[in-house]
């Protein structure tokens, strides 16, 4: 009798607590919750290859050389900086974009106006605009007839490369940062300085 019971009862429990957790709006009670974090600091989830905490390491260092050097710190008129792509000969298809962008905004906020950057890659909106106003289809507080774009003294670039090894033991790999200030009327290397970060781990990860 009461197997009978317990039978008919159970069915009914379960039903009950099915429709008590779809009611209650948990989503994915049984994962991990969300830490957040420092972008210096290296979370649980991590692997081998370039991650926030090394983006931020790196651009430090690059910065504070940069900043050091006599072409910048005893110049008497701001020079001018285009960023230049970053080359990525690592293994790791990673948006190599943001060194760049975090560079200069890293010397814009430090170097006290030390450095100034053009927007080469604004250039088509900046024509456009520019010959709004030489059509006169919008206005101007200057001659839009004038050539004001500036040019540049300096190209800053960099190249990202990288030894990887793979055994049933893990995964290593050795990345080299460096970065470069080149003189835009001589191509002279005016500036040069890199970073090593080497990494081991039993499994590797996906990088987006």
């Amino acid at each position: 009798m009461k197997t009978t019971i317990i039978k008919l009862i159970l069915p009914i429990i379960v039903a009950v607590a099915v429709a008590g957790c779809a009611s209650s709006g948990v989503k994915n009670p049984s994962g991990v919750g969300v830490t957040r974090m420092n972008a210096d600091e290296q979370g649980f989830v991590a692997g081998t290859g370039v991650e926030s905490q090394d983006l931020v390491a790196v651009t430090d260092k690059m910065v504070r050389s940069i900043l050091a050097i006599p072409q910048i710190a005893q110049a008497v008129t701001p020079p001018i900086i285009v960023l230049d792509s970053v080359d990525n000969h690592t293994r790791f298809p990673i948006n190599k974009d943001l060194f760049n962008t975090r560079l200069r905004s890293e010397l814009i906020k430090k170097s006290g106006g030390k450095v100034q950057f053009l927007a080469r890659e604004r250039m088509a909106a900046l024509e456009k605009e520019r010959n709004l106003k030489r059509e006169g289809a919008v206005t101007a507080n200057s001659d839009p007839k004038l050539q004001e774009f500036k040019g540049t003294d300096y190209f800053l670039t960099g190249t990202l490369g990288g030894i990887s090894t793979r055994t049933k033991a893990g995964t290593s790999d050795y990345i080299l940062y460096e970065f470069q200030l080149i003189d835009a009327r001589t191509s002279t290397i005016v500036w040069g300085d890199n970073a090593e970060i080497k990494k081991q781990g039993l499994e590797d990860a996906a990088y987006r």
